[in-house]
């Protein structure tokens, strides 16, 4: 049976859409029918809040949970902690006591790989895990990018924010070399996108120019859009809300690349067993 492709949806910069990415990513992968699981890892919880949880802390058990038995070799039970949308995808939940986490992690054995040891559980159970990282670099964003096989990088489209890129590539290859070779950076999404204006253009058009010969930068831009912000208080995707908007478009082509990414990879790896 085929195992997930699983992919950390980073950036240390805060604001760079990675939570809306990783939600209507994961709504547009379950539209087309691929089994989704999302795993929030900030303790911010937005993600969790954005998917109709307003009230994170107040779950039973959230990521928090889960890690503490990997760490202690606790049994998990088969979708423990799991919760449905309706919109069909899964989500592991986080509160503010994933950063309590954070912390402990760092006198713990094999702590770079706590994240990767609970989605071995689960990971046949899904087509695509998504893991929505925190903007910083610190424990758990290592923990998401040890487990993943794809970086994903909303970057806005903003001089700043095209800066702080270089910072995260050297991120990324350092766990690569480190701790997982498999890693690989899937993308760079460009985000909050306003046609409109020049400097928009001129930022995409940098990004493109510096990265895109080295990494595949997404056709695909997400535009900015009121809409789009006015949703992660409605516990709802984009698609339900503004169907026909420029922002559920955007996610729509993007899901089609990533599928289409996906598909590519999978051939490649067949090809290579036979």
């Amino acid at each position: 049976m085929p195992k997930a492709t699983i992919t950390a949806v980073v950036n240390q910069k805060g604001g760079t859409a990675k939570t809306t990415t990783s939600e209507n990513l994961g709504f547009g992968l379950a539209r087309e029918g691929k089994r989704v699981l999302l795993v929030d890892t900030d303790p911010q919880a937005s993600l969790t809040i954005a998917l109709g949880n307003p009230q994170p802390d107040n779950l039973e058990i959230t990521l928090t949970d889960l890690m503490k038995k990997v760490i202690n070799e606790e049994p998990i039970a088969p979708g423990e902690g799991i919760l449905h949308h309706p919109e069909g995808v899964d989500l592991v939940p986080s509160s503010i006591e994933l950063s309590g986490m954070e912390v402990s992690l760092v006198n713990t054995m094999n702590r770079e790989k706590i994240l990767r040891q609970y989605l071995d559980t689960v990971k046949n159970q899904y087509d695509f895990i998504l893991i929505d990282c925190m903007p910083s670099l610190g424990m758990l964003t290592i923990n998401a990018l040890a487990a993943a096989e794809n970086a994903l990088i909303p970057v806005q489209a903003q001089y700043l924010s095209a800066k702080g890129l270089e910072q995260l590539l050297g991120t990324i290859n350092k766990v690569r070399r480190q701790i997982n070779p498999k890693l690989r950076i899937e993308g760079i999404l460009l985000t909050m996108v306003d046609a409109r204006t020049n400097y928009s253009k001129e930022i995409a058009a940098l990004i493109r120019d510096t990265y895109g010969g080295k990494i595949k930068v997404y056709d695909q831009v997400i535009p900015r859009s009121i809409r789009a912000a006015e949703i992660s208080a409605e516990g709802k995707s984009i698609f339900s809300h503004d169907p026909d908007g420029k922002v559920a478009q955007g996610y729509k082509a993007l899901t089609q690349e990533v599928m289409h990414d996906a598909e590519k990879r999978r051939k490649r790896e067949l090809d290579q067993l036979r």
